[in-house]
């Protein structure tokens, strides 16, 4: 067991005592209609996958909580360098279903133009989401350095940096807590510990007690928080959130949850997470924790679930239609943004490019001029 205290708010029942999340009624109705979106979304991405009309995407159910309840402790003005299970960090803010379509098909209104895999979403606006990474944890040290410069320029914001409970084990965690705890930096790091590492269950990973430990070493202090808890999440999130921009540096943030599904489209979880397990944590679904809570606040009654989760599946749906109409990234998108002068080097290469597609019938070409 670890020596930090599992923090909740909410109980099994979703009471609350006398908490104050901070957050209006609209607000709270906005925490429980992005974690529906989620749920939209994730639904919707599994059909596409599965019928070959997206080639990836990442599960999130049961992680709801934890991405909204972190989020909604920031203001559009901080940064997010989330990991690939955090859709619910950029639908709260605002991001729209359409523009996260785009990047699943990776067409030409896609923030990456197709570079990217789907799933690795990236967004300047409404809020500073900075692009997925796949390679596990060097977002990490990147984050920290992005939080650095905003303390170097006297900004009063600060950078969430997620991840998994695999993501510890990276050498991009232990370099940005060392240089987070050195520099004071206004960090705050999410581990999203869910039990598995991919396959790898926690007790095969590391052999420290828990997650929120490892922040001692780099003088970073830690918290231990239920996942499944929105409100929880919240209030340890603005804590260290408040720290940050104090100047009082970074904090470490456990929030202990569970993946009710396999890590990615890629994968079959039966294959090593035993029944009984998915079946404890589905007891703990954060959604209808959340709704209880609602409930006895006055905002919830039975059957509000289904006509809301039937209108952002409706807006999800639209949003994959959109994207699946749009034309693919065009081909001078290949050779653009990386100069600011295109070189003689690769204009060569644009140039060889267009006029095989010219001599090849390409409507693609154009007149067969490169136009860069």
């Amino acid at each position: 067991m670890s020596d930090y205290e599992l923090r909740t708010v909410l109980d099994s029942s979703g009471g609350a005592g006398d908490h104050d999340s901070g957050l209006s009624e609209s607000e709270l109705m906005h925490c429980y209609r992005s974690m529906l979106m989620v749920r939209a979304f994730d639904d919707t991405a599994m059909k596409l996958q599965r019928s070959g009309r997206i080639g990836f995407s990442i599960p999130n159910r049961g992680i709801e909580a934890t991405q909204v309840g972190a989020a909604s402790a920031l203001r559009t003005t901080d940064w997010i360098f989330p990991s690939y299970r955090d859709f619910g960090m950029a639908l709260y803010h605002g991001v729209s279903a359409t523009d996260m379509m785009h990047n699943m098909f990776g067409d030409a209104l896609d923030t990456s133009k197709g570079r990217q895999m789907p799933v690795h979403f990236s967004f300047e606006e409404p809020i500073h989401f900075v692009s997925i990474s796949s390679p596990i944890g060097t977002h990490i040290p990147q984050g920290v350095g992005a939080a650095h410069a905003m303390k170097l320029r006297g900004e009063d914001s600060v950078a969430l940096i997620s991840f998994g409970d695999g993501g510890t084990s990276s050498l991009g965690f232990h370099s940005g807590l060392n240089f987070a705890g050195v520099w004071k930096s206004p960090a705050v790091f999410l581990c999203q510990n869910n039990g598995y590492a991919i396959s790898m269950p926690t007790e095969k990973q590391t052999a420290s007690d828990g997650f929120a430990v490892k922040g001692e070493a780099y003088g970073v202090p830690a918290v231990l928080v239920d996942g499944n808890d929105l409100l929880a999440v919240r209030q340890a999130t603005a804590e260290a959130v408040a720290r940050a921009r104090a100047g009082d540096g970074p904090t470490l943030i456990e929030a202990q949850t569970f993946r009710m599904g396999g890590h990615s489209t890629s994968d079959d979880p039966s294959k090593y997470v035993p029944k009984e397990l998915i079946d404890e944590w589905e007891s703990k679904d954060p959604v209808p924790r959340f709704e209880a809570y609602l409930a006895s606040q006055g905002l919830w009654v039975e059957g509000d679930r289904e006509t809301l989760y039937s209108e952002c599946m409706a807006e999800v749906k639209e949003a994959a239609d959109t994207a699946q109409a749009t034309p693919a990234p065009s081909l001078e998108t290949i050779f653009s943004d990386v100069y600011e002068e295109v070189p003689q080097h690769i204009r060569s290469q644009g140039e060889e490019a267009y006029d095989l597609l010219r001599r090849k019938g390409d409507a693609g070409s154009g007149g067969g001029e490169f136009p860069l």
